[in-house]
Order: structure tokens, then sequence, then C-alpha cells
């Protein structure tokens, strides 16, 4: 019986070894580290590619939102709408400027943000609702968009798992005020170490990312405001210029597996991630949900196929927040039922078309 591994990490590398090796030489030799070449040429390809304007390389995809925040003028004591389930980097950049995250559930059926609960929500304090495209699928963008514009806030994207995700076939790095995404290593892009970059189609707001992250500086030795050091370096960015090239053919096997898990699975005790008309996933992340989440995946181990929860504890009961005064426990009853019942299947370029219907088959089994 074949290992079914969750996630493969190396096998990109393997695949594509060449590239990524005369890449890396590539920069080495050049001399430029930071900031020089390979990052100026990725953050146009990847403002294209994404459908926007403009982007700018961070260190993670935290940095991103927090710069981003900041480069919207939210400071100390505003406040941020947010996901009641997501992973805890979205809560902790609002934190971490001192604003103060305001949750709204989720959704049961997209666990994405319910933009029907969003509007109570806002007050005189609100200057941004952040949402999250969570595993790969856009929030209601339509939606938020004109909830933001009414209220006169800013809509940021959290697409940290939606790199070439769509929405009316157009790609959604343009579509909210700032986008931000994240290079961690499992990203459907994901780079050799740690990085981030936002996208936006407004050019000061592009500039006031790049000059808050490069310690508040646009111009070398003058500093014209309080900064840090936050910046995609050239290696990272000629790693993710060879890998970008790719990421389409990745995306459109990942939504293949994904389909052949939905004909394919036909057991009433569990339910998949409905994605709505006009949008598509880059499925990140292909979840179930299962009463019987934690006996299923033991079942799964059991026939040696890999899976993991995301996430298995609700932001409200983390020992980040739980005494927390902001936390309206009446927004986590569905984020907690999500924590409880969801689990993560094998998905990814490292896999065949037969593993995907060789883990559907075992959990029709179970």
């Amino acid at each position: 019986m074949k290992d079914i591994k969750f996630l493969d990490i190396g096998y990109l590398y393997q695949k594509h070894k060449k590239e990524l090796d005369d890449s890396y030489f590539k920069v080495m030799n050049s001399g430029f580290y930071i900031r020089g070449p390979e990052l100026s040429a990725f953050e146009k390809e990847f403002a294209k590619y994404s459908g926007g304007s403009y982007c700018v390389g961070v260190g993670n995809g935290l940095d991103a939102i927090v710069l981003s925040l900041r480069a919207l003028g939210v400071k100390e004591g505003d406040e941020v709408i947010v996901p009641s389930f997501t992973f805890i980097a979205t809560w902790f950049a609002v934190s971490n400027i001192g604003a103060i995250p305001i949750a709204v559930d989720v959704d049961i059926n997209s666990y994405n943000i319910d933009v029907t609960k969003i509007e109570k929500k806002i007050t005189s304090k609100t200057k941004a609702i952040l949402a999250v495209y969570l595993y790969g699928l856009p929030a209601y963008i339509d939606s938020i968009n004109a909830i933001a514009k009414k209220h006169n806030i800013y809509f940021v994207a959290d697409a940290a798992q939606a790199h070439g995700s769509q929405y009316k076939n157009n790609k959604i790095g343009g579509l909210a005020d700032i986008t931000c995404f994240s290079f961690y290593p499992g990203k459907n892009l994901g780079a050799i170490g740690d990085g981030g970059a936002i996208v936006t189609n407004n050019k000061d707001l592009a500039d006031k990312v790049r000059t808050i992250g490069n310690y508040g500086s646009s111009k070398k030795y003058y500093h014209d405001e309080m900064g840090v050091n936050s910046r995609l370096d050239e290696l990272q960015a000629g790693f993710l210029r060879v890998k970008l090239k790719y990421l389409d053919q990745w995306n459109k096997k990942r939504n293949e597996q994904a389909k052949i898990y939905k004909d394919l699975l036909n057991t009433s005790k569990i339910a998949v991630q409905i994605i709505p008309d006009d949008y598509v996933s880059a499925y990140h992340l292909f979840v179930v949900s299962s009463d019987e989440r934690d006996e299923l995946q033991e079942y799964l181990f059991e026939n040696k196929i890999e899976t993991i929860t995301h996430y298995p504890i609700s932001i409200n009961k983390s020992d980040a927040y739980i005494n927390n005064k902001n936390i309206d426990i009446n927004e986590f009853i569905n984020a907690e039922k999500a924590a409880k019942k969801l689990l993560s299947l094998p998905l990814g370029p490292h896999l065949e078309e037969s593993d995907i219907s060789y883990v559907a088959n075992v959990i029709n089994s179970y």
C-alpha cells in the first residue's frame, strides 16, 4: 500500500531542479541580494499575473497585512472587521499595530466571512474589513466592496491561500483596495523560505507599503516615518519567478483533483466546501466536514493517508485571545463547528489521479 502524503514540497524542487538551481547561481553571481533586478522583475510579473497594477514584495504574509493596514492609516484603537475562523496571523496583524480585531462569524458552507453579518459590527471606529480567502476560495467580493464603499472604509484581502483564484474570470489581486499574499513554502506559490507580497491598483498605497517596509525610507538614509525591515530578498524573488510560470498548471491540477473527490465521495458522513458560481478556487486545501472528524482521520492514517486539520482551535479559545474583552462568543458558533469538523485531504501536484481516487474510496469505505 502506497503512502499518500498530504504535502511534498521537495517534489516541485526535484521537478524543476535545473531552473531553480540556475536561478540560485544567477543571484549569487550577480552580487545583488536585496532589492535587485530579480525582485523588480517578480513584482511586475506577479502584479500582472494577479490582476493588479502594482506589487511590493515583503518578508512574509503577516507583514503584508500589517504593512497594508499601516499604509491605509489604521492605528491603535481603530477597529478592523475579521472572520472568526482563519489562521491566527490574520488577527495578529491587526493586534500587532494596536488595532482591535472585531469578529464576524463565517458562513458554514464556504467558511469565509458571512457578509450578511458585517454591517451590524461596523462602528465609528471601524477602518477596514479584512476578509480571508480561506482554502483558496475568495470571499463575497462584490458584497464586501459595496459595504466598504457605503461606510467609507477599506477592503483588505488576506489571499495568503488564494494565489491564482478567480472571480468572474478575473484574478483576485486587483479586486480589493489591497490584497495580501504569503509565499510560505507550503502555499500554491511557495518560496524556499518565508516571503510575502501585496498587490493593489493604487500606486500611492504601494509606495507607502514599500516605504514602511524599508525602514520608513523612500530615499536612502532619509526616513519619512517609523518603519520596519520587511523585504522579499533576491533569492526568494528568483525562485518565485521560476515557480510563477507553472502556477496556473498546478492550480489546474488541484481543481481537477478536487473534482475527482467531489465525483467519487458518496458518503453521507461528510460534506465539502461549497464553491459559488463565478468563483474559481485555487484549492490550496480540499476540506471535508465530518461529525466524526477525529475518527475519520485515524482511519485514514491506518490506511497510510496523511491528513491535517485546518484549524483545530477556534481563535476565541486560543490562549492569545481567550481573555480578550472584545471577543463576542456569538460570532464563533460556526467557527467552533468548523474547528471540530473540518479535515484537509491530500491534494497537490505531487499526487496522481489514482491517489485521489484511492483516498476517496477509502473514505467511502469508512
